[in-house]
């Protein structure tokens, strides 16, 4: 399975912090909000990965994180000159997607969990069509929002309805198929001139093959576009570490741990960031793998 992450638009939201970067650069407490989406791709088993990003901050995306090959992974790069929807990224991202299954993750999206990555990798071996996500929200006007029956069959998807039909929103973490490229090319601009996910959604609704899966109560889901939830954000970050002696989404430990990379590779990567925190965190982490210290930490745990 191929992943993209959506790291373009201009961040309206979150100006003036976004009129010199990519919002998907700014800090979420220790690391750039990048890492949350990169990491879940990650631990979903996904090795090659595409960054979907503005002209303008392709170079700084590009010093960030190279052609990832320093984490075992394989990452490449495509421009959207201007934001032209969600969907759009099937087209930006058809020679990436080469015909294969494909997660598009947004870039200012955080998730963490128990078992998220254990039920992102089953559900990606078992799909057919898409998969959409479930995550029951106090506020579902403010997303798009999954209808479901009473046997929990996906029945309808409403882009920010005025009077939803459930509390289910839909996050930004979705599974295709190797159609998604043909369908998205047949869509239609909404009347915002853009290639609206949801209209891809009702697509594979329609045909009988969209499957909608709950997240569950114990995964949280943060949407950081706004100063507000981005403070939020990197407060749940901070006090979650503190909690569990962790660092989420530190994808120098999670490529160590999914066999990306070995310990010495991932010593390397803390060193280079001299006696940062974050840097002396994945150098310890490494020393303790190594010298057979640390025992395999469950993959909900990263």
């Amino acid at each position: 399975m191929k992943g993209i992450i959506l790291a373009g638009g201009n961040g309206t939201r979150l100006q003036p912090l976004t009129f010199t970067s990519s919002k998907q650069l700014a800090p979420v407490y220790d690391k750039p909000m990048i890492y949350y989406p990169l990491s879940v791709l990650m631990l979903a088993g996904i090795q090659d990965i595409l960054i979907i990003t503005r002209p303008s901050d392709l170079p700084a995306f590009q010093a960030l994180l190279g052609d990832g090959h320093q984490l075992g992974l394989s990452i490449d790069y495509a421009t959207q000159g201007e934001p032209r929807g969600i969907a759009d990224a099937f087209l930006v991202g058809e020679d990436h997607i080469r015909g294969e299954q494909c997660a598009l993750a947004l870039g200012d999206n955080l998730f963490h969990g128990a078992n998220l990555p254990t039920l992102l990798r089953r559900t990606a071996l078992k799909m057919g069509g898409c998969v959409l996500f479930g995550h029951e929200v106090a506020d579902p006007e403010r997303f798009g929002v999954a209808e479901i029956d009473s046997l929990g069959a996906l029945v309808s998807i409403e882009e920010k309805p005025r009077q939803p039909r459930s509390n289910l929103a839909i996050p930004g973490i979705y599974f295709f198929d190797a159609q998604v490229t043909d369908i998205a090319r047949d869509l239609e601009p909404s009347p915002r001139g853009e290639l609206e996910i949801t209209d891809l959604l009702r697509v594979y609704l329609k045909m009988g093959t969209a499957e909608l899966v709950w997240l569950g109560r114990g995964v949280t889901w943060l949407d950081t576009g706004t100063h507000e939830s981005l403070l939020e954000a990197g407060t749940f970050v901070r006090d979650t570490q503190r909690r569990q002696g962790i660092r989420l989404a530190c994808i120098e430990e999670i490529a160590m741990h999914m066999g990306y990379i070995d310990p010495d590779d991932c010593h390397a990567l803390g060193a280079r960031m001299g006696n940062s925190p974050y840097g002396d965190y994945v150098m310890e982490r490494a020393r303790l793998c190594k010298a057979g210290m640390l025992p395999p930490l469950p993959l909900e745990a990263l």
